[in-house]
């Protein structure tokens, strides 16, 4: 009989579904408002933990920009990914594939260059001291309009070596994926990959226009696809890897109980999930948290979560030897574990 929590902990993992703002932790936040002369709503870290009790999405936006005011030089978006990476070499993620926001940084005045500078930087740093490889994915708030979309995009086009793919975020409510139709289309000929949020707080028409509209390459969260039997069979028969993210779901009330999670039945109607973390400062955990959480709830067994890190190879965006280095590594841990 397994310890499922040290398996998990010895278990290569790769992440897809992380929002680099959201892994500021406020200890952080803290030192990088005294350094940069920002005046917080908070009066302490304890006050800032204390504020992390959300009912839905928007509470949670709400005080996710605010955190994000203190990010306004390259090291600091520097220090916020370098913090993020050494959390994954603690949990033992190998690859990562992160969203960041430009748009919450070019309306406050910080340019777009600072932002993926200093993101870009560390995580070079991450490849070569701590073995980490990684994409960066940038992401349109959907809140804001198509223009705003394309602005951002025009400014992206330039660092087409250092991003890989488009993605979309923020408030899903009254903001279906079809209201990007023609800035995605943009992207995907300028040779990004395309994901997309949907089907969280969203109903499952907005998934089915992230197919169809979007023409995705992921699903960001997808956990409403289940109300929909023709969508579930679509996503199995086009293989199309849902990026999951347990402990979000239940702090931003998706579910009320991780005994109610989808993740298992996800599992066993075929769809290609995966564990992420998605903001973890505020959502309670990094990854072997979220793994913990889910098994626990649910049950999962040392195949089940097999199962899972190796959709998330399979789904990442690396090429196919270096999907094969890192299944090798999930297939020799299952043998010896």
């Amino acid at each position: 009989m397994i310890n499922i929590d040290s398996f998990i902990e010895g278990l290569p993992k790769v992440e897809l579904h992380l929002h680099i703002e959201g892994s500021l932790e406020p200890e952080l936040m803290f030192a990088l408002a005294q350094r940069n002369h920002v005046n917080l709503p908070f009066k302490s870290v304890a006050e800032v933990k204390k504020a992390y009790n959300f009912s839905n999405l928007q509470d949670f936006l709400d005080i996710y920009y605010q955190g994000m005011s203190v990010l306004l030089k390259e090291q600091d978006f520097y220090d916020l990914t370098w913090a993020y990476l050494e959390r994954c070499k603690a949990d033992n993620v190998l690859h990562t594939e992160i969203f960041f926001d430009p748009q919450g940084h070019t309306e406050r005045g910080v340019a777009f260059e600072t932002v993926l500078n200093g993101i870009a930087r560390a995580l070079d740093g991450g490849q070569k001291k701590l073995g980490i490889s990684s994409k960066i994915i940038m992401c349109f708030l959907r809140h804001l309009s198509e223009d705003d979309a394309f602005k951002t995009l025009e400014e992206a086009i330039p660092y087409k070596d250092k991003i890989t793919g488009v993605g979309l975020d923020s408030s899903e409510k009254g903001h279906p994926p079809s209201k990007f139709e023609r800035v995605f289309a943009r992207a995907r000929k300028e040779g990004f990959l395309i994901v997309a949020h949907a089907g969280e707080e969203g109903p499952p028409e907005y998934v089915w226009e992230a197919l169809d509209h979007l023409k995705v390459d992921r699903i960001d969260h997808g956990n409403r696809s289940l109300e929909d039997e023709k969508l579930v069979t679509r996503l199995a028969g086009e293989d199309m890897a849902l990026t999951v993210c347990p402990l979000s779901n239940l702090k931003l009330c998706v579910v009320k109980d991780m005994k109610n999670h989808p993740l298992k039945k996800m599992l066993s109607l075929g769809l290609k999930a995966t564990v992420n973390s998605d903001d973890p400062a505020y959502f309670g955990g990094y990854m072997n948290d979220n793994y913990k959480a889910v098994a626990r709830a649910l049950g999962l067994e040392k195949e089940d979560l097999l199962t899972l890190a190796r959709n998330s190879v399979a789904a990442s965006f690396l090429a196919d030897a270096e999907k094969e280095a890192l299944l090798r590594k999930v297939n020799a841990y299952a043998t010896r574990a």
